[in-house]
């Protein structure tokens, strides 16, 4: 039987990282829709300690691309958003940091019931300093926090057919309860 939450629930069961893309340009309206998922995340005194560079423009793409070994899902993907801690509006880090987190797995969430995949790049964090070159942003100011690719799901190949089955851990494994 069926709950009212029952789209909720299951969007978030069954999201998942994409990586491979097929390139279709987004509609500035749904690029907007995701970072308005983004904007809700919850944070502590409310203080949205995010900021992001919304980048469509195949050579920003590739100026980014190069600073990761996951070049490709950046390259292909119709939207990336660079995703920096804004540092002068933070006021505790362990609580930004998980608000930070949060803003992502909304955008994420947000992508995945548009029917659009999307990936998480936290590799990148290894040049996290020249990100931040490329868009002239202070690293005193602005601390890089990830990178999400959005796109349109590419067509299922017969190499992501071959893929274990998405294994999560039993509650038991990780709860107690009292």
């Amino acid at each position: 039987m069926k709950s009212k939450y029952s789209f909720c629930i299951d969007v978030i069961k069954s999201r998942k990282s994409i990586r491979n893309f097929e390139y279709k340009k987004l509609k500035d309206e749904v690029i907007i829709e995701l970072l308005e998922c983004g904007r809700w995340a919850p944070s502590g005194n409310n203080n949205q300690p995010w900021f992001v560079c919304v980048v469509t423009h195949p050579t920003v793409k590739r100026l980014l691309a190069e600073q990761t070994k996951y070049s490709q899902p950046i390259i292909e993907a119709s939207v990336v958003f660079v995703v920096f801690l804004d540092k002068e509006r933070c006021y505790d880090r362990t609580k930004d940091l998980q608000s930070i987190g949060a803003f992502a797995e909304n955008i994420l969430l947000g992508a995945h019931s548009m029917g659009l995949g999307g990936v998480w790049i936290g590799e990148i964090l290894n040049n996290k300093e020249k990100v931040n070159e490329i868009f002239k942003l202070s690293v005193e100011k602005y601390e890089l926090m990830y990178v999400l690719a959005i796109g349109a799901i590419a067509a299922v190949t017969e190499e992501d057919t071959e893929k274990p089955e998405r294994i999560r851990r039993e509650l038991e494994e990780f709860t107690t309860w009292y």
